[in-house]
């Protein structure tokens, strides 16, 4: 986050002072302040940014024009803030783009924690690269080329165990019913529970070091079943 760049758009300088002083105080170093819209223009034509913080009412031009013209070249989170604070006011900052919308006057904690927020989760997404292998404890997952890989043995998988595991994977750590299992691996809302039951054991059988008491695939009583342990992807 060190290394994220942020713009802000403020024309009142004791404010945007105030903000680059906090947001450096977080570690947050560079950091571009404009007052007017023209300034910050030149600035985004050159350099896209990972940050934008924009007031609305500006002495030549509207926060919201700004906006649209980021949009077009970015999807880097935008917060407004601003003294327009109605309802009416809100919803038109959100439909123009925005991510949050902060009226002024603010608690410059809660600005600076929300921006570190919005910030660390555009850094990591930008910064993850679409993988197709999945890393757990146990075992390897390679989408590609449909194997698993226990023990330095590789299995190939096909057919609908891949795409059980796969969803599995994409949701680690969280609890799936078994509806939601069947529903998203066989396409089909006519339930089927001794189906999934059963895939669910063959595919412990393949990576389960004791399919009897497994460690890695979890049965929650009642609900369904969820992936454990520290799966990567």
């Amino acid at each position: 986050m060190q290394d994220a760049s942020i713009l802000v758009l403020e024309d009142e300088l004791a404010i945007a002072e105030m903000i680059e002083i906090i947001l450096r105080k977080e570690g947050i170093l560079n950091i571009t302040l404009c007052g007017t819209v023209q300034e910050a223009k030149k600035k985004i034509e050159t350099k896209v940014f990972d940050f934008y913080l924009l007031d609305i009412m500006l002495p030549d031009g509207s926060g919201l024009d700004m906006a649209n013209m980021i949009r077009e070249q970015s999807d880097a989170p935008i917060f407004f803030l601003t003294a327009k604070g109605s309802d009416a006011d809100k919803l038109r900052g959100f439909m123009n783009g925005a991510d949050d919308y902060i009226t002024k006057p603010f608690n410059p904690l809660e600005l600076v924690a929300r921006v570190k927020v919005q910030l660390a989760r555009y850094i990591k997404k930008k910064g993850v690269p679409e993988s197709n292998l999945f890393t757990c404890s146990r075992f390897t997952f390679d989408i590609d080329a449909a194997e698993i890989i226990v023990n330095d043995t590789k299995e190939i998988i096909s057919g609908r165990l891949f795409h059980l595991l796969k969803y599995l994977c994409e949701n680690v750590g969280q609890v799936l019913s078994k509806e939601q299992i069947y529903e998203r691996v066989w396409g089909d809302c006519l339930f089927d529970d001794n189906t999934v039951m059963v895939h669910i054991r063959k595919l412990r059988e393949k990576i389960e070091k004791n399919p009897g008491k497994p460690t890695c695939i979890i049965t929650v009583r009642g609900i369904g079943y969820k992936l454990v342990g520290d799966v990567q992807s």
